[in-house]
This record gives structure tokens, sequence and C-alpha cells, in this order.
């Protein structure tokens, strides 16, 4: 969410940013929302007038009643409590503008920083580096499911009798990989200085508002029928209200936490034949990332941050490459974002396994996360987060790239200890 006071100083800057989001709609909302905040400033400064006279007229009141003179006491009693009902129905009206004007900040988007490349969707995203060797080997690599069905890995028919599609059986060993990347992703963030945390899995409607857009959270979150909860998409979201009105010591930035969580997300939409499996679904789990930190640090945290994914699927014979969202492509809060994605040998094309975004102050401002600077002054701090690993995408990765002509699965090296010692899976 953007300062009203930016967009009342700088309004065409603010209808640009829209238009290079190609969110036209939305270009009305910059004058209204600048009239209203002005009607509600205009409302605040008259109520601010008549408190500040009453509190005069009061005082004036206790004089005439201490010299006798009763009469005059009374006259200047009438006029506060006709100031009284002037007074209580401006700040009816001050509350009702602000929120109005809330309401509108909520959904202007926050301004995109001049690296972004411009685009109207995920199609005009651009490639940044690749890492690796892409590699297609000469014998058939089945479907993902098929892979997995060969070691009694998975059991999909089950689970959509149980919870119905998007949902899936993880068994033996697959089931055991599954919790090996999880385990090797933990322990991976944590020797690179995150601190490790498990969330809450629920969160308030408050930290939702806070964390994501209204758009977000209609297509992914999860309600608690009859209750003030959501279920997380990605413990991204309970790890950043995990500060929701604080000030902390600027000493102590930057807060860097590494998290699990099952995550839960109602994926709306039809889904093409390479989205089923375990690629597109209402359950799974992962290890993410987050960063609290100071402004000046965001870009520094961001390219860090990004390559810990990388780091982490190159350490596992994976090739990735990473790829710069588009303006199109962007949420409203981010300020810009990069996507990791991992080869498919089967497909012969890259697709999406983790995605790193810094936010600017856009969450701080809506949670109200301040930092309490060395001279004294208060800012909003500035968050990031990042996927490490999330397994059920990540397996299909996994398994196409270790994936050998008869039928075994390589394990790399460094996720040996977390699978009994295993070399391969039989």
């Amino acid at each position: 969410m953007l300062d009203i006071k930016f967009v009342r100083e700088n309004p065409e800057i603010v209808k640009q940013n829209i238009k290079n989001k190609f969110q036209d709609s939305k270009l009305e909302l910059v004058d209204k929302v600048i009239e209203l905040d002005a009607k509600a400033r205009a409302a605040q400064q008259e109520a601010d007038g008549l408190r500040a006279n009453r509190k005069n007229l009061s005082k004036q009141i206790g004089a005439f009643m201490a010299k006798g003179e009763k009469d005059k006491a009374e006259e200047i009693k009438a006029q506060v409590n006709a100031q009284a009902e002037r007074l209580s129905e401006l700040e009816k009206q001050e509350t009702e503008l602000q929120e109005e004007v809330r309401k509108i900040m909520m959904v202007i988007p926050n301004i995109i920083d001049p690296s972004v490349p411009i685009g109207k969707d995920d199609s005009e995203n651009v490639e940044v580096t690749k890492y690796g060797e892409p590699v297609v080997p000469d014998f058939e690599i089945p479907y993902h499911t098929e892979i997995m069905e060969k070691f009694n890995g998975i059991d999909l028919e089950s689970a959509g009798k149980v919870a119905g599609n998007g949902f899936y059986y993880l068994m033996g060993d697959i089931a055991r990989l599954h919790s090996a990347v999880i385990s090797y992703a933990r322990d991976f963030m944590i020797d690179r200085g995150f601190t490790y945390c498990v969330p809450p899995f629920m969160i308030r409607s408050n930290v939702v508002t806070g964390v994501m857009s209204f758009a977000e959270m209609d297509s992914m979150m999860y309600k608690i029928e009859g209750e003030d909860l959501f279920l997380i998409g990605t413990s991204e979201h309970s790890m950043i209200g995990k500060f929701i009105d604080t000030i902390v010591p600027e000493a102590e930035l930057p807060y860097t936490l590494t998290s699990y969580s099952p995550c839960f997300r109602k994926e709306k939409g039809a889904h093409g034949i390479e989205e089923r499996g375990v690629y597109r679904i209402h359950q799974f789990e992962k290890q993410e990332m987050i960063v609290v930190c100071k402004p000046e640090d965001s870009k520094m945290w961001f390219d860090k941050l990004w390559q810990n994914t990388v780091d982490l699927f190159r350490s596992l014979d994976i090739p990735v490459r990473t790829l710069e969202c588009c303006s199109g492509d962007l949420a409203d809060l981010k300020v810009k974002s990069f996507d990791v994605e991992a080869w498919s040998p089967r497909q012969k094309k890259y697709f999406e396994v983790g995605s790193c975004s810094n936010l600017g102050d856009a969450q701080a401002r809506r949670l109200k996360i301040r930092v309490n600077g060395q001279d004294g002054k208060k800012y909003f701090a500035h968050t990031l987060n990042n996927t490490v690993v999330a397994p059920p995408r990540m397996l299909i990765a996994f398994l196409e790239n270790n994936l050998n002509a008869d039928g075994t699965v390589n394990i790399p090296e460094v996720l040996r200890p977390y699978m009994g010692g295993k070399e391969k899976l039989q």
C-alpha cells in the first residue's frame, strides 16, 4: 500500500505505474482517493478547531461560574452543546471518509522498480541467467506420476476418494524423498545464517489483507467457516504477520528466517495436462525464506534470496534458470520479482519451482511494521520472501533429471544422509 501523501504529491507517477501494469480501470481511483482524502482532512481540520474551541469555552464556563455569573455560563454551555452536535457529525464523516480512502489505497498497486520490464503477462517475462546444462537423455522419460507409481510411491485414486481432486498420498521411498528434500532445504538455509521457524498454519483476516491483495486472497485462501481464520497459502503469510504492529530497533535488522509449513490453495481455473499429478495441488509442504530489513538493504537481500534457491537446486544436479517477472505479471504489492524455473527433460523446457519477491514497504505499511532508527525517527521496514523448495513440484524436476534408463533414480551426494545413505532408488 502506498503512502497517501505520496499519491497526493505524485498523482501522475501513480497513474503511469498503473498503466505500466496494464490496470487502466484503476486510473480513476487516483483522482477519487485524492478528493476523498482532501474531504477527510478538511473534516479533521474543522473537528480539531471545534475541539480546541470547546476547550476554551469550557474554561470560560468555569470562570463565569466562579464569579456567580450563571446566565453567561449557561449561554456558553448552549454554544458548547451546539458545537458538540457538529463535532459528532464531523467525527462520523471523518471516520467514513478515512475508511473509503483506505479501501481504495488497498487496491492501488505498489510502485514497481524502474528495472522491471514492461509487459502484459507472464508470456513477456524475461530470462536472466541459466545455471547448469539442460540435458535430454536418449531414452523416454515418463510422466512424473508414472515414475512415482513404479516405486509404489503415489496414490491419487485413494486421495480422490478421501479428499477429491488436487490431493495425493505419497508412500515409501517417494514419501521419504519428499521429507528428505524438506530436511535438506532446512539445513541448507540454517547453514546460510537463517533462523529456523515453524509458524502457525492459520492466520486472521487482518494478517491476510496485510500480506496480499484482495484478488490474491480470493483466488488462493481457504476460509475457516464461523471463525476469523484462514489456512495459509504459504508460510510467508504468518512469518511476515509475526511482526504485525511492532516497532523494532534498527540495530536488530535484518531478520532472516526460514520456515516450514504445509500450504493450502484453492488453485482456481482449468489446468492443462502438464499441471496434473502433483504439479498444481490444493495441499503441499514448503520451505520458505523471509527477510525484514532496512529499505536501503532490500535490493541486496533480493539478490541473495533468489541465489539461495538456485544454489540449492544446483546442489541436487538440477539445471535451473532465473526469469524476471514483467510489470503485468507482478502482484499489486510487489516491487520486483524473479521466478526460479527448473529444467524438465521430458517437456524439454523449464517450469516454475520458486518465486522471489521484494515487496518494498507495502506489507510493512499495511501491518504497521516499523523500525526505530538510530536517530529516533520511525520508518517502515522492507519485506522480502522466496521459496527455498516446494517438494511436490520440485520432485518432478528431481525425478526427471536423476532418472536412469533402467528406471532407477540417482540420489545426489548431499541428499544421501537424509535417505539412509542410499545412492539410488531401485
